[in-house]
């Protein structure tokens, strides 16, 4: 069983879709998924802050069992976890949405496997993930690859959060989650929990680029992470492109790759947006 972790609200569908579109349409294993997507309600923050729908993941499921029937999608709704951890901690207005702080309550969900690779939404796998996931983490909290700016601005071994192969039961030893959580409350940090994970490893195993690109696409390249980036064209202006801006995808990385995929997804979001206006 290959074990994932998503999290977000209800607009992290098209994101979370695309993402194991890339992941299951590149991957040769028999092994099925077991996908857990975290979120939650927190409109006290902002109205469109609202979580995840059954529906939603409910067609998330439908889609992976296309490929592997022994697949699955979990829903979990962490607010009641969530609201006892980190409800009004000095960093759930930060620049990121409190979504991205759902990750760190994974060691307080009941069942969470030994095993987990955590992705942010707007992730695309150009390779098998069995070349990040079979990494052997037996001696390390986690396995992560470097911050493409952080690198160079902060520390040399500053970690990109958005890709984070956990070994569960070695944060359970040195306490990772709870000392991330702490700090999480104690003061307000730049990149959040990203900054509290990494202030609060132990031991960590440092991926190369190519594990958590994101800025470029190459032919050796696993994940693609489609963060905000800095372009000098026209003009020195930043971007943020998602791999569900389709046309974007195309025209501006001039990305053919992930055309078998993009093509899948537009016609699976045009398939449940038809059956949604059927049904009202």
């Amino acid at each position: 069983m290959i074990n994932l972790l998503y999290s977000g609200n209800g607009k992290v569908f098209d994101g979370v879709l695309t993402s194991l579109l890339s992941i299951v349409k590149r991957t040769e294993t028999k092994e099925p998924f077991k996908v857990f997507v975290f979120t939650m309600d927190i409109t006290r923050i902002k109205p469109e802050y609202t979580a995840i729908s059954e529906e939603d993941t409910g067609f998330l499921d439908k889609v992976l069992k296309e490929y592997n029937p022994e697949s699955e999608v979990v829903r979990v709704d962490v607010g009641d976890i969530y609201e006892r951890e980190l409800a009004y901690c000095p960093n759930e207005k930060a620049y990121c949405s409190p979504y991205t702080l759902l990750r760190l309550l994974a060691d307080e969900v009941e069942g969470m496997p030994d095993k987990l690779l955590y992705l942010d939404a707007d992730i695309m796998f150009n390779r098998d993930i069995t070349l990040l996931y079979g990494k052997d983490i037996e001696n390390y909290e986690y396995a992560a690859a470097r911050d493409h700016y952080g690198k160079f601005l902060l520390r040399p071994d500053y970690i990109n959060a958005g890709v984070l192969l956990f070994n569960m039961k070695k944060c359970a030893e040195t306490g990772l989650f709870k000392k991330a959580r702490a700090l999480m409350r104690k003061k307000k940090y730049m990149f959040a929990d990203q900054d509290a994970v990494f202030r609060s490893t132990t031991k960590k195993m440092l991926l190369p680029q190519r594990y958590n690109d994101q800025k470029f696409l190459h032919r050796h390249t696993v994940v693609r992470h489609f963060s905000k980036r800095l372009f000098w064209f026209p003009y020195p202006h930043t971007d943020n492109i998602k791999q569900w801006h389709t046309e974007k995808v195309r025209k501006v990385f001039g990305y053919k790759c992930f055309d078998d995929v993009l093509d899948e997804y537009e016609r699976l979001k045009k398939e449940k947006t038809e059956g949604e206006k059927n049904y009202e």
